[in-house]
């Protein structure tokens, strides 16, 4: 296993760099839409009309955009381990099913191949209309850290997305009196189906693994949308619908344990990292499940982090491991403090696989397999 830290487009500076390396991280995950600008990467789910900002100027990612990260990344000690998460505006008629969807196919797959022919193994991104919404932000972890959680009662789930938004980003400015957008379940995963089937396998041609991103939150349906990977057994949906080593899943440890109807998680990371189709996995614990549940720091929430690792070390999964978001520690820099801490935490954990000992879900899984 390896250690990576995940870093926002306005973060990927020299100095965090060396924050990485100093906390003993190897690889970097790169967010190349710039959700912040100018603003600290402070944890928040943005407002209900813009989300997180404006994306409508954005111009799709290009080999030479690919090519000047890999080597800035690598010029720092450094290398990058995968894209997370497609600029809204390239692909928003994608996740629409709107007209413009077959030139934005085209230009995925442009951009698909401009990465693999730049050095980058992996793309994550999370097929979802309302995308990451509904959070609140607060005092949630230990010793009234800030985090972030979820409490459906105490929101509008219905809240319609303004036009002009998807996946909580504007990508083009709103029509007055336009209908709100509704999706089905049935419609999401056609429209997933048509994405997958154009575009693993030129990622297949251009050796980039496709990470999806399951749902967070994974409720039901949020503002009018279905939503997708909202429980375990639908990520084995998603990889059946095009079988390659290409249809990957970017592995979320924090939204799996969120979902209500997840009662072992041990089970399916063991299943899921046997398939070997996991891209990089986010490293984060959480207490509850929807509808309501707090974002803790990585040594203090429902899952026995120690007993994932157990779990990765027997399935002999050598790919990256990334905090996700973090709490915030009170200090001068509270998101480097957070993301220290959470580092520390997993580079020892790596460091000890070996000495854990037995995996103590390897024997109730074993028997579950023979079992069916």
């Amino acid at each position: 296993m390896k250690i990576g830290l995940g870093l926002y487009r306005e973060s990927l500076t020299p100095g965090n760099f060396r924050f990485a390396r100093q906390a003993g991280a190897t690889h970097i995950v790169a967010h190349l839409t710039n959700y912040f600008r100018g603003r600290d990467p402070s944890l928040s789910a943005g407002s209900e009309t813009e989300g997180w900002g404006d994306c409508s100027t954005d111009e799709l990612w290009s080999y030479e955009d690919f090519a000047g990260l890999v080597k800035t990344v690598r010029d720092n000690g450094l290398e990058i381990a995968a894209i997370e998460n497609f600029s809204p505006r390239f692909w928003s008629d994608v996740l629409l099913g709107g007209p413009d969807r077959p030139a934005q196919i085209e230009g995925l797959k442009r951009l698909v191949r401009d990465a693999g022919r730049a050095g980058i193994p992996c793309i994550g991104y999370n097929f979802s209309i309302a995308g990451v919404w509904g959070w609140s932000r607060g005092p949630f972890a230990r010793g009234e850290a800030m985090s972030v959680g979820l409490d459906l009662a105490a929101i509008d789930p219905d809240l319609p997305v303004p036009d002009g938004v998807v996946w909580n980003m504007r990508y083009r400015a709103g029509r007055p009196n336009a209908e709100p957008v509704k999706v089905s379940t049935d419609e999401l995963w056609q429209r997933l189906g048509v994405f997958l089937r154009e575009i693993v396998p030129v990622a297949e041609e251009a050796g980039v693994v496709m990470a999806a991103h399951p749902d967070d939150p994974p409720a039901e349906a949020l503002r009018g949308a279905a939503r997708l990977v909202n429980r375990p057994e639908k990520y084995d949906r998603l990889m059946d619908m095009v079988d390659s080593p290409s249809n990957g899943l970017e592995l979320c440890l924090g939204s799996l344990q969120e979902m209500p109807d997840t009662d072992d998680i041990y089970e399916h990371v063991r299943r899921f990292a046997r398939r070997q189709r996991i891209g990089y996995i986010h490293f984060r614990n959480v207490r509850g499940k929807v509808p309501n549940y707090h974002e803790t720091f990585v040594d203090d929430g429902d899952i026995d982090m120690a007993e994932i690792v157990r779990i990765l070390r027997d399935e002999n999964y050598d790919g990256v491991i990334i905090p996700d978001h973090t709490p915030e520690m009170s200090c001068d820099a509270p998101w480097h403090a957070g993301k220290a801490f959470a580092l520390g935490y997993m580079r020892a954990l790596v460091q000890n696989a070996a000495a854990l000992g037995p995996s103590r879900t390897a024997n109730s899984t074993s028997t579950q397999r023979q079992g069916s």
